[in-house]
């Protein structure tokens, strides 16, 4: 097949999706392995298990089809499944954006003030949301999604899903997605899985019976969680990204909030635009 008809194809297998809309102490949701980091390795698949390095990336949701807090849910759809991606973790449009994601957990007020800095510099972003947060922080799924970002499933508990069974894994997956459709009518588009990169085919399984067809995974990480100085944050994204990248931060971390600013600027001095995942992928 050639790049141009692997990207139809997968264009095709995603547009069937919608647009959907850390604390201190969160452990890392992976080793920081595969990713580009600090020193800017290159070379990370789009699709795992499906796209090889320069292949096309997959292009989910048409913007609309799926709006913040519509009762519209992935599994609702006709379109099979198994015709789309089983996850990515860039996109390669062509477009000069980024996605910068974020997973949903730590002191509200620090999220907050992350989102409204966001805002302030015009950035749209993707929260990938801890279930058990948004039972004791309720708000915060309005918050979210009132301020232009997209909101998506990170597990109910944010334990190491990798190493659950099966069932298990599932019920981690479907409890935050139940909280999120109380909360906004929505499950919302993605799923990202707790303490781990990347997904094996028996969690893509899991997370395709919730509803999810796809799981979103990153491949620029400058380790937030580990709470360096704002500047070493700033410095190790703006050295790894790149048209296309989907970024890992953590929200909860104050030196994250303090990062923000510098990471919003770098990208405008490179002409990259911060978009959420479903419009990077669009």
């Amino acid at each position: 097949m050639t790049a141009p008809d692997r990207r139809t194809a997968l264009r095709a297998g995603l547009a069937v999706l919608g647009t959907a809309a850390a604390s201190a102490g969160l452990a890392a949701c992976s080793d920081g392995r595969n990713t580009r980091a600090a020193a800017g390795a290159a070379g990370a698949t789009g699709v795992a298990g499906t796209a090889q390095p320069g292949a096309a990336s997959a292009s989910p949701p048409s913007p609309g089809a799926n709006p913040p807090g519509s009762s519209a849910s992935p599994s609702g759809r006709t379109q099979p499944l198994a015709a789309s991606p089983a996850e990515v973790d860039h996109a390669e449009t062509g477009r000069a954006q980024v996605a910068l994601t974020f997973h949903g957990d730590g002191d509200p007020q620090v999220a907050r003030a992350l989102l409204s800095e966001a805002e302030s510099g015009g950035a749209r972003l993707t929260v990938l949301a801890v279930g058990r947060w948004l039972g004791d922080h309720p708000e915060m799924a309005r918050r979210v999604l009132d301020g232009g970002h997209e909101l998506g499933n990170h597990t109910e508990n944010h334990v190491d899903i990798s190493r659950l069974s099966p069932s298990a894994a599932f019920a981690e997956i479907e409890a935050c997605a139940a909280r999120l459709r109380k909360l906004t009518g929505s499950p919302g588009v993605w799923f990202r899985p707790s303490q781990t990169q990347h997904a094996d085919p028996v969690l893509v399984d899991q997370a395709r019976r919730a509803g999810y067809r796809t799981v979103l995974s990153y491949d620029v990480d400058p380790l937030d969680y580990e709470d360096p100085p704002a500047a070493q944050i700033a410095q190790r994204l703006l050295a790894a990204v790149h048209p296309g990248a989907v970024v890992s931060m953590h929200l909860g971390h104050q030196h994250t909030v303090e990062a923000l600013p510098a990471v919003l600027a770098g990208l405008k001095s490179r002409g990259l635009a911060a978009v959420t995942a479903s419009e990077l992928f669009s």
